[in-house]
């Protein structure tokens, strides 16, 4: 099994993206890692010491805070939007028909159609299951009599981060949860 992804943040806790652990490992060795959360995830072992005799290891935690420049600006927009991203904002849930389907079953619709000045952002658009999006079709739902089941929003970078990763470690979820708003889709349904 491979080693899971480590939650890198910068130093004030703003989560900036997911890392393998040897990206982890070089941070540890240049003494980046201003502080640490968890359990480590895994070992690595280097050389060893002629004065010691004591053999180098790291271990990388799930959590690390990495020194440099805070960015304020990134943490405060939306996270990037793909089809994968939204199916799990969503929870594999059609926002017409209420069905829980499978990704290969999945489309993006904008709730705004695009070719009429509809955006594709996170507050436009919506899982759907392919039956319900071709009824839809070039409409809005309210011309195709289809009412949303549920309100299209913006997720925060925490959620944005929970969205981005299949397998989070449970220190790692409880760390980004802290961050979610109570009244978030993630809360009734983990990601």
């Amino acid at each position: 099994m491979s080693s899971p992804l480590v939650l890198s943040l910068d130093v004030a806790g703003l989560p900036r993206r997911w890392i393998g652990t040897e990206e982890a490992v070089l941070y540890y060795a240049r003494n980046l890692v201003t502080w640490s959360l968890g359990n480590p995830v895994c070992v690595y072992r280097g050389g060893i010491s002629r004065l010691t005799g004591r053999r180098s290891e790291i271990a990388p935690k799930p959590i690390i805070a990495v020194r440099g420049k805070v960015h304020t600006a990134h943490f405060e927009s939306a996270p990037w939007l793909n089809r994968d991203t939204l199916f799990r904002r969503d929870r594999h849930i059609c926002a017409f028909c209420g069905g829980q389907y499978h990704a290969h079953d999945l489309t993006k619709d904008h709730v705004t159609p695009t070719s009429r000045g509809g955006r594709d952002r996170w507050t436009n658009v919506v899982t759907a299951c392919r039956t319900c999006n071709e009824l839809k079709s070039n409409r809005t739902p309210e011309e195709a009599g289809m009412k949303l089941l549920y309100v299209p929003y913006a997720p925060n970078r925490y959620e944005g981060m929970i969205l981005a990763n299949r397998h989070i470690l449970a220190d790692q979820m409880d760390y980004l949860l802290a961050h979610v708003p109570k009244n978030s889709r993630l809360w009734s349904g983990r990601a």
